[in-house]
């Protein structure tokens, strides 16, 4: 009588979510892609600087050129259930990669449920990336004694499916 035993350690668990709007240009689109953002997820969104210049875009390095948001904890449960409803439930089998991430986009933020139009702010588009964790994976950012999670530790995209699919009862497509 051989009883399958899962260890503890091989939880895998939504670490966070972050919500990013490229708008491109500094100013005014700034503070609106900031408003949406506050609105969407409740918490206080900051401004994304651009890492080097692009001449052709107008671009200089250190201008604000778009507005992101990170959330964790039960909120970032709750938010995500509310992205992958505006989605249909559905998330496209590329989107993951192999650590235990995965992103989609939503091309108008008033499609997820709760956001109302605002004619201040107008539609937007929106990235999402997702975070998925488990116990012991700290190890990689700690200060002292940083070391890499082992190969049979790391969440594989496989993995990412079936917690989704489980957890939230995504389609993977």
């Amino acid at each position: 009588m051989s009883q399958v035993t899962k260890s503890s350690m091989k939880k895998i668990s939504l670490e966070k979510v972050v919500l990013n709007m490229g708008v491109g240009k500094s100013g005014d689109v700034i503070e609106i892609a900031k408003r949406a953002l506050d609105e969407i997820s409740g918490k206080k969104s900051c401004a994304r600087n651009a890492k080097e210049t692009q001449r052709d875009w107008g671009i200089r390095k250190g201008e604000p050129i778009g507005a992101a948001v990170t959330i964790r904890g039960n909120d970032a449960v709750e938010l995500l259930k509310r992205l992958l409803e505006a989605k249909g439930n559905a998330i496209n089998g590329k989107s993951f990669d192999n650590f235990g991430n995965f992103s989609f986009g939503i091309k108008e933020h008033i499609d997820i449920p709760g956001v109302k139009y605002d004619p201040q702010i107008g539609i937007l588009g929106l990235g999402i990336s997702v975070t998925l964790t488990r116990p012991g994976f700290g190890i990689r950012r700690r200060s002292k004694h940083k070391a890499s999670v082992g190969k049979t530790h790391i969440i594989t995209s496989r993995e990412a499916k079936e917690y989704l699919t489980k957890e939230f009862g995504v389609v993977i497509v």
